[in-house]
């Protein structure tokens, strides 16, 4: 059932894409007089087929959702009637060419600002980025970071919440410079917290920033409440309830839900005394966890998960609402980071500087797609402006078979005075293929690899 919820939301969300990135060519292609054959969301077999009984133009869903196209009249491609030869994409003048071409990752962007304008109007509901703890040694520390200081700037982006901070790092990191961090610690004061930019230089390229950096966000405290129990493990064999309070283990007091853990965690398949409270009363259970491998070690697990009050994050939230207009500055600005943050990332890749782990495959789309789509609109929304801008950023790359091929040969067409031969096009085409197979495989080997750990 998770996996066909997780492949119905991918499919939802490649469906959205596709037809905003392909609507984008059919639009500036009818507005420029360009006859256009078919409009078609995914390739293969047709499922679904419509044609205008106005115009011709056929519109098609079909079978394999990875991709789309749109087929305007062209003398490449076959013969066209003489009568019809003035709406041929390839015998329009060159700058119209240029516009049918870039209207499709120009609509991808397009898409990604309308909506972060639409969470901006709607209310971005996030975490406030408070500082946990700081690793010893690392470079928070050696910047001074303190549990308990709020980040309210990274460099001259403000960060009211741990999205905004982390993807302001993730910008700025990349320079390898001296990075200044407003802060305001405990004590309410604001203070400058400078990361040293040779330190910056030498991080690993993971997504694990901020561990990386050392900080970690703050979080409440869980009370060692047992909420969830799995049936037929032995907190519940024991007898433990939902509501019940542990309050010692094997005599030892424990405080939060992490002391219970750690406690289970470090006695597997040995038993561990329990001293519950219930109500106004006192019990005492036996239970003996369960021993399970996690990352290369035996650890205990007892069934239970940690009753969390609906009310316990209410300090640590925040909301980023804007009006109309600031949400549109904002929302342009967002839109342009994340393309610039993407194409700095490329050209990471490309030189060496960065590991191609950073790439996401069909797999990652797809699993992140069912886990926005989880957690509510606003997650998904995000997650589909995100993909949006990759598409736009992907697909403006001079590689042939893209749209930033076609753009590469428009340039080369404005230099020399005419048209590529088709020749050389077709061996533009045959390069641009085989450098597309080779980026779909290396981002499915690594997607297989992150699965595999």
């Amino acid at each position: 059932m998770e996996l066909l919820y997780t492949v119905g939301w991918f499919i939802v969300a490649l469906a959205i894409l596709i037809a905003v990135h392909e609507f984008g060519h059919f639009w500036a292609a009818r507005k420029l007089g360009v006859k256009v054959l078919r409009f078609s969301i995914g390739f293969g077999k047709p499922l679904l087929r419509y044609v205008s009984p106005r115009d011709g133009t056929e519109y098609v869903l079909a079978a394999i959702p990875l991709g789309g196209y749109v087929k305007m009249l062209d003398e490449q491609e076959g013969s066209v009637p003489e009568a019809e030869k003035h709406l041929a994409f390839n015998r329009q003048l060159l700058w119209k060419r240029f516009v049918i071409v870039t209207a499709g990752p120009f609509f991808n962007f397009l898409f990604a600002v309308l909506a972060y304008w639409a969470i901006f109007v709607a209310g971005d509901v996030g975490t406030r980025a408070v500082v946990g703890t700081v690793a010893p040694g690392s470079i928070a520390a050696e910047a001074r970071f303190a549990p308990g200081d709020e980040l309210l700037a990274v460099a001259n982006r403000p960060t009211p919440t741990w999205e905004a901070a982390v993807f302001a790092l993730m910008a700025e990191v990349l320079g390898g410079e001296d990075l200044a961090v407003r802060v305001r610690d405990e004590s309410g004061l604001e203070l400058v917290r400078v990361l040293n930019g040779d330190a910056l230089a030498g991080l690993p390229d993971d997504p694990a920033l901020l561990s990386n950096l050392g900080l970690s966000p703050m979080r409440p405290l869980l009370p060692a409440r047992i909420g969830e129990l799995t049936p037929g493990d032995p907190a519940a064999q024991a007898g433990l309830r939902p509501g019940d309070r542990v309050r010692s283990v094997n005599g030892e007091s424990i405080a939060h839900w992490g002391d219970l853990v750690e406690a289970v965690q470090a006695h597997p398949d040995r038993p561990l005394r329990l001293e519950v409270e219930r109500g106004s009363e006192r019990h005492e259970l036996l239970v003996i966890p369960h021993a399970v491998q996690l990352d290369g070690r035996e650890i205990g697990r007892i069934g239970a998960a940690a009753q969390i009050s609906p009310h316990l994050f209410d300090e640590y939230r925040t909301e980023v609402r804007l009006g109309p207009v600031a949400a549109l500055s904002a929302a342009i600005s967002k839109t342009a980071d994340m393309s610039l943050l993407m194409l700095r990332v490329i050209g990471r890749m490309l030189t060496g500087k960065a590991s191609v782990e950073n790439l996401g495959g069909p797999i990652s789309i797809a699993e992140t797609a069912g886990k926005t789509a989880s957690y509510g609109l606003g997650y998904f929304i995000k997650f589909l402006a995100v993909v949006s801008v990759s598409l736009g950023v992907l697909n403006l790359l001079p590689i042939p078979l893209l749209d930033g091929g076609h753009l590469l040969y428009f340039a080369i067409e404005a230099i020399k005075g005419s048209p590529l031969s088709e020749q050389a096009q077709l061996q533009g085409q045959r390069v641009g293929l085989a450098l597309l197979a080779a980026l779909m495989t290396l981002a499915f080997y690594v997607d297989i690899s992150r699965l595999l750990g």
